[in-house]
C-alpha cells in the first residue's frame, strides 16, 4: 500500500518533552508568565510554537515572537538535547531500511530543520533515513502543510504517486496536514496525542505501542 513513510519526529520517533517544556518556560518567563508545571506545556510538543504560544497563552504578535526567540536561545545550546529516541525506534528504520522492498523514509516534522538534523543524529536515526525535512527559522513554512509539500518536492512525490505516501504522527496537526496534502495519517497512541484526539482529526489509522507501528508499518509496505 505504501512506498514513502513519512515520519513527524517529535512524539514519533523521538520523546522531546523535557527539552521543548524547559525552553518553554524560560521564553515564557521573558513574557511575565512563569509556569511551574511541565506538564501543562506538552500542548506545544508537535504543534507550530508561535501560533500556540498566542493561542494557549493570549500573547500578542510581539510577545510570542519574543519568547520564540528565547525558547530557540536554550533551545539550541541546551533543550533539543534533552530528548531520546523511543525505545526500539532505531531499530525499526534500521529494519525498514533493509527490507527488499526499499521503502523511502524520510523525517517531515515542524521543528526547524537545523534542529532535526543534528537531533537524528545524536540518536542513530540518520543512518536510515532518505531525507530530513523541517520547518525554517523564518516561519515561511510555519505549517505542518506546507512541510509535508516541501518533502513532496524534495523526494519527488508527484500526484501520481501521493497514493504511495503515509504520514505517521502523533498530533491532530499531522492527520489534518496529511489530508490537507492528499494523503493518509497513520496516528500513534504513544506520543503527545490522544486516542480521542487522533480519532477526532480523522486519522487513517491508529497504533498504540511501537510494537504495535512496526507491525502495521510492514503490513502496508508495497
Amino acid at each position: 500500500m505504501f512506498h514513502y513513510l513519512l515520519f513527524d519526529l517529535d512524539g514519533t520517533l523521538t520523546d522531546s518533552a523535557e527539552g521543548i517544556t524547559k525552553c518553554m518556560q524560560y521564553g515564557l518567563s521573558f513574557v511575565g508568565i512563569h509556569e511551574p508545571d511541565r506538564k501543562k506545556l506538552e500542548v506545544f510538543v508537535g504543534p507550530p510554537l508561535r501560533a500556540t504560544s498566542r493561542e494557549v497563552y493570549g500573547l500578542t504578535a510581539e510577545e510570542a515572537e519574543l519568547c520564540l526567540q528565547k525558547y530557540r536561545e536554550r533551545y539550541g545550546s541546551v533543550g533539543m538535547y534533552e530528548n531520546r529516541a523511543y525505545d526500539g525506534m532505531a531499530e525499526l528504520l534500521a529494519e525498514l531500511r533493509a527490507d527488499p522492498r526499499r521503502p523511502v523514509l524520510a523525517i517531515c516534522t515542524g521543528k526547524p530543520e537545523v534542529y532535526a538534523r543534528p537531533i537524528a543524529e545524536r540518536y542513530g536515526l540518520t543512518p536510515y533515513l532518505d531525507d530530513i525535512v523541517g520547518c525554517d527559522l523564518e516561519g515561511k513554512l510555519d505549517q505542518k502543510r506546507l512541510v509535508v509539500a516541501e518533502t513532496f518536492r524534495r523526494l519527488g512525490i508527484d500526484e501520481q504517486e501521493k497514493k504511495r505516501a503515509v504520514l505517521i504522527g502523533d498530533r491532530k496537526e499531522d492527520v489534518l496536514a496529511a489530508h490537507a496534502c492528499g494523503i493518509k495519517c497513520l496516528g500513534v497512541g504513544y506520543g503527545f496525542g490522544s486516542f480521542e484526539e487522533l480519532s477526532a482529526a480523522g486519522a487513517d489509522f491508529y497504533v498504540p505501542t511501537v510494537a504495535e507501528l512496526r507491525k502495521e508499518l510492514f503490513l502496508c509496505l508495497e
